[in-house]
Parts: structure tokens; sequence; C-alpha cells
């Protein structure tokens, strides 16, 4: 199993520098620990290698008539893009023909995928592209995936359970942000660190090691179109952060949200509605893998009323409120 280029007090490692490549960097890590078998080192390479794939469809969208929507809705009832569809299939594909998975949950199916792995040790909960309503106008987009080890009989078909084991069950989580460059950030439960895609080299490059999130910041990202629906305490601390001159950031896709804020600082809310009193992000492959990251780079992650790693899932599309960013931000947030 890799991990992250720090040492196991935090710091970083010195013998993995920026430059690294993603694939030395995991070789390297997993050589350092005898009882690590691989499999989990193998899937993120698949992972990484769909993400590669979907980064190449992604940059000619415009000339090869993958923009728009695909005609389709899917299990959310959202209108599937045609980009959607095809960043599904890449990613199943690539996690099918990688052998280390047996089962996947994914936006943008309704039951659960078997991949006819059943000796595979691990299951992934994943949102392959999202913030797509971003595609057609050039904006920032996303992948968002979680690991989970398997609780079901290796050599037997994957259960529900496998799934539902809860955030702090999380073998490893991580997203790619498809921007002005595509990077790749992860953790593996010993930190969390960005590798940036090299595009003539067609690899990912460890640019930030031990990624850390300040513990507060000058930004709050929400939608603000929705503040008349939000809860009065929500309302509450809006007003102050607009009364404490704070910027207001929202791109719309959770990853370049969330990505900016775990740089610079801040907070990213998507609050209950009256239209969605339980909150509207899969708590799955969007809530629990943005949490894991953030509370190993320092930051937290609630719901409002507890820690989003300690909701407890039962059922495979369940949706959540999510509040994330920095602990400073976030304590004000539910003092206000």
């Amino acid at each position: 199993m890799p991990l992250p280029a720090t040492t196991q007090s935090g710091q970083p490692n010195l013998a993995l520098p920026v430059g690294t490549t993603l694939d030395r960097f995991i070789l390297r890590e997993q050589s350092a620990f005898p009882f690590a078998t691989g499999e989990l080192s193998q899937l993120l390479r698949d992972i990484a290698l769909a993400s590669k794939i979907i980064n190449l469809e992604i940059n000619r969208a415009g000339l090869i008539d993958v923009t728009g929507a695909a005609g389709t809705d899917n299990i959310q009832g959202e209108s599937q893009q045609k980009l959607d569809v095809i960043a599904n299939i890449r990613f199943i594909r690539a996690l099918k023909n990688g052998g280390e998975v047996c089962a996947i949950i994914s936006e943008e199916d309704d039951e659960m995928i078997l991949t006819g792995n059943p000796n595979g040790k691990y299951v992934v909960a994943i949102d392959p592209l999202d913030g797509s309503s971003n595609i057609d106008v050039n904006v920032s987009i996303g992948t968002i995936f979680s690991i989970y080890r398997r609780v079901s009989p290796i050599g037997s078909e994957a259960t529900m359970a496998d799934f539902l084991q809860g955030g702090r069950k999380q073998a490893a989580a991580g997203y790619v942000l498809y921007g002005s460059s595509t990077i790749l950030v992860f953790t593996t439960g010993q930190g969390v660190n960005g590798f940036t895609l090299d595009q003539s080299l067609g690899e990912y490059i460890l640019s930030h090691t031990n990624m850390r999130q300040p513990h507060t910041g000058s930004i709050f990202s929400c939608n603000d179109g929705n503040v008349a629906d939000y809860p009065d305490y929500v309302q509450t601390y809006l007003t102050s952060c607009r009364q404490h001159r704070m910027t207001g950031r929202y791109i719309g896709s959770l990853v370049a949200d969330f990505h900016r804020n775990l740089i610079k600082g801040g907070i990213y809310l998507y609050p209950p509605t009256r239209q969605s009193p339980g909150g509207k992000l899969r708590l799955l492959y969007e809530c629990f893998p943005m949490a894991f990251i953030a509370e190993q780079a320092g930051g937290r992650a609630t719901d409002g009323r507890q820690l989003t790693l300690d909701v407890d899932p039962t059922e495979l599309h369940q949706r959540s409120v999510l509040f994330v960013g920095s602990p400073d931000l976030i304590d004000k947030l539910l003092i206000s």
C-alpha cells in the first residue's frame, strides 16, 4: 500500500522530492513496507490511467462533439452530459481491467456494478465527472473517488455492506481536478499529496507534498442564489462573512471549490434547503472522500450535527449536507 511523502510523524519525507513521478512514488513507498502486497498501489494506478484518458477527452471536447446533454437522466434525476457517460465508461472499464476491484458504485448508475473479479480485495465509490454542468463553458470539473477494503468474503460477490462501512473505514480517497492543469490529489490515511499531470510526458509528477489546510481563510463558497432557503444559522453565518469582507467564490464544481480552499483556506457550504432538507450531495462518493482528505490535511467536514466521517450510511445514493474547509471557519459556522 503506498503512503504519502511524509514520515509517520507527519513531516515531509525528503527521499520523495517534488518532481517524483506517481509510479516511482508508489513503488518507493510500497517497498518501505514489507507487508504491502501491491493491490492498492495498482488500483491507484488504474484510476490515474483512466483520468489521463478523461483529460484527453475533456481537452478536445469542443472538437469531437462530446459537449452538451446526452439526452438521458442518471439515478439522481439529473440530466447526463455526454462526457458524464464517457467518463463513467472509462473508469468502470479501467477498474474492471485492473482486477483489484470486485464492485463499483457510480453516481451515473442505479445499482452496484460487479466487475467480474470476485477475488478483488477492494470496492470503489466514484463520481466520474463532478461539476459536469460546467463542461460546455470550459470551467474546471473533476473526478472524486473513495476506496474501501471489502468486508465480504474474497471469492464471493460483493455486497451492500462493502460500501456501507462508514467514512472512517476508507482505505484511500482522492480527486482529479481538470483545470488550467490536471492534478491528482489523494490520501491513504497518512497525509495528502498532489500530483500534476505533465502533458508532454503523460506522467503525474509530485507537485504538492504533505498538503495542509490553512487553519483559517478569507473565502466562502456557496450558491448564494439559494440563501433565502438556507437555515437561519447559515444565513447568519453568511451575513457575518460579508460583514468581515470575506470573498465569495463559487465555481459550481465541488472538486474545484474544495481544491481552491484547501490551498488558500476557506469554507465550502452545501446547506440543507426547503426542497432538500437532508442535503443534496452524495454521501458515499462526494462527502466521504472529501471529508477524509480534509481531515488528513488538517481541515474539518461536518453536516452541521456531526463530523461527516461519523455519519452512518444506509443506502448507496444517500444524500447529505456538507460544510468543509478550514477548522476555524467551520467552528464559527457551528456556533453562529
